[in-house]
Formats: structure tokens, sequence, C-alpha cells
């Protein structure tokens, strides 16, 4: 039976994108059911599966496994051979470590720069707390880059692993909203965004027709990359 990654809207659910872009770059198989945000649907379905009711859930058989790091975790176990951790063990553990503090924090920033695939990109100004997230993630990615990632783009080195998956939504937080990063930075940025799965998910968010306001910093006025900048409550019928 293959495994079943239930998520949100590609162009917001930065929760979900962190399963989903994992188990692509490593090749695993799996069928995506996509459930909007605030529809029957999720009010019925993703209830009856998540203990939190929220998304992404992965469903393997009778398991139902909630909560993005604990979806990793599980996958990490089930397929040791796609080598979703570091193989090395002070590596490993460095990355679970990384991808932990991510699960854990970073708060400011999330509120601030909520993930929006389908936002042109255009600077926002950053409080002060939002500008400490900033320079720590900055700081963990050169750390993780200088120890343990000689050996290709990633944190990790060749391989984009579940610590990868885990700062996933906070590439597109730096990408979307011109964020000031270092060099070393925007490298590892622009090695991730080059993945093939990056790109699939990218204009699947572009291309839904939802739209929510919590998560328009620029509300009622909508900026797309796809159409000329609108007025949403005008918009509306």
């Amino acid at each position: 039976m293959a495994l079943t990654l239930i998520i949100g809207n590609k162009n917001y659910s930065s929760w979900s994108l962190r399963p989903w872009i994992a188990m692509k770059a490593a090749g695993i198989d799996f069928d995506e059911e996509l459930i909007p945000f605030e529809t029957e649907d999720f009010k019925t379905i993703v209830p009856a599966v998540s203990g939190t009711g929220k998304v992404p859930v992965l469903v393997d058989g009778d398991i139902r496994i909630w909560e993005s790091l604990a979806i990793l975790e599980y996958l990490a176990e089930k397929f040791p051979d796609f080598a979703l951790w570091p193989k090395d063990a002070a590596a490993r553990a460095h990355a679970r470590v990384v991808a932990n503090e991510m699960h854990a924090g970073f708060q400011e920033l999330r509120n601030h720069l909520p993930v929006n695939f389908a936002r042109r990109v255009m600077k926002r100004d950053l409080p002060p707390p939002v500008v400490d997230n900033v320079r720590r993630i900055e700081a963990l990615w050169a750390d993780c880059r200088a120890r343990f990632g000689q050996g290709g783009p990633f944190l990790f080195g060749a391989r984009y692993t579940n610590a990868d998956a885990m700062y996933a939504p906070v590439v597109s937080r730096f990408h979307t909203y011109a964020v000031d990063v270092t060099p070393r930075t925007r490298a590892y940025m622009d090695a991730v965004m080059a993945l093939p799965a990056w790109k699939e998910w990218e204009a699947a968010g572009i291309a839904e027709p939802w739209l929510f306001a919590e998560d328009e910093v620029d509300w009622p006025m909508v900026h797309r990359v796809d159409k000329p900048s609108f007025n949403a409550q005008q918009s509306e019928p």
C-alpha cells in the first residue's frame, strides 16, 4: 500500500512543504491528497486522521503520523537507504539539533513573514526580533555548511536531508520578502530553489486560486508573481 501525504494549500502551508519536499527530493513514492484550508472537506477529513486537526498527515496503512518532524523521523526509519539523516553520527546528531531548533523556534519570523509562494518578491521591513531570527538561522546554516557540508550544496553535503526540509519554508520566506542575507546564505538558498521538487511545489502554489488574508501581509493589496497587483476587497463579488 502506497504512502499518502495529506497536505494543505501549497501556496501557504509551510508545515506541509517539509515532508513533501523531503520525500520528493529523496525519491520516495507517495500519493498526495491536498485538502484546501477553510473548506468543509478540511474540517471533516483532517480531524479524523490528525490528532491536532492540522496538516500534514502521513498515512501508512493503519498508521497515522502528524507533525512534520515526526513524519520525517518515521520516514528516516522506514527508508534507511535514502539517508534522510546524515550517515555520520556527529553530523546526524547535529542535523537533529538544528531541525528541532527550527521546529520549536523562530516564531517572530514565522509570524512576520508568512510563507506565500505566489507573492511577488518584495522587501518587507523587519523588526529587531525578526532580524535576530534571521541572523541566528544564517549562523546555523553557515555552521552546518562549514562543519559538514563540504561535499555538496546543502546543509550536510551532497544529499538533501531532513534538516534541509525543516528549513525549506525559511528559504521561501527569505526569498519572497527579499531579506538581506550573506552571499553564503544566498548560495544555499539558490541550491534549494534549483531542486526539481522545489520548482514543482512552487509552480503548484502559484497556480492555486485560494486567497487568505491572514497570510497576505500587504492586505487588502495582493501582489502576485503572475498577474498585476489588485485590491482584494474591491475584487470581491
